[in-house]
Formats: C-alpha cells, sequence, structure tokens
C-alpha cells in the first residue's frame, strides 16, 4: 500500500466509531464487506447478508448502503471490492 493511501487510511480511523474493533484494518484489509459501486460518489451497496445489523448500513428501498468513510475510501479509490486483497506491506 503505497504512503499517501496509507496516511489517508491513518487520518480516517481516529474520527471513527467502529462497532467491529476494526477488523477490517486489522487483518490487512483482507476480510471486509461485501459491495459494489453503484456510480454514487458517497455510498456503495452494501451486499451482506445482514446489512441491517450494521451501523455503518443505510436502507433505501429493497437496498442498504454501506456509509462507513474507510471501507467508501478502499472502494471508491483503489477500486477496492471484497474479493480483491489490498497489499499492506
Amino acid at each position: 500500500m503505497n504512503a499517501k493511501i496509507r496516511k489517508k487510511i491513518e487520518e480516517l480511523l481516529p474520527g471513527m466509531q467502529c462497532p467491529k474493533n476494526y477488523k477490517c484494518a486489522k487483518y490487512g484489509f483482507e476480510r471486509l464487506c461485501e459491495s459494489v459501486d453503484i456510480g454514487d460518489e458517497h455510498f456503495i451497496q452494501c451486499r451482506e447478508k445482514n446489512p441491517s445489523t450494521c451501523m455503518f448500513s443505510q436502507s433505501f428501498g429493497n437496498n442498504y448502503f454501506c456509509q462507513c468513510p474507510l471501507r467508501l475510501h478502499l472502494h471508491k479509490k483503489l477500486k477496492h471490492n471484497s474479493n480483491t486483497p489490498i497489499k499492506t506491506k
């Protein structure tokens, strides 16, 4: 992971409250929630089995959208979905 991306992640983490205790960061961003880019700058569609249990999940119609700032950054800036591990070294 390059220095610019790492710096952005380090800026995001202190301002967040994560009910999942930052599991994504602890596992090197290899275990991320399933998501799909919907073309919106501020949201990605959550594809987890039980999205209503996540505090970052917002329902709209029949869909759920992820509002986790870290997950959104990883998905949008790195074009990362849960099937492509991020290299952290």
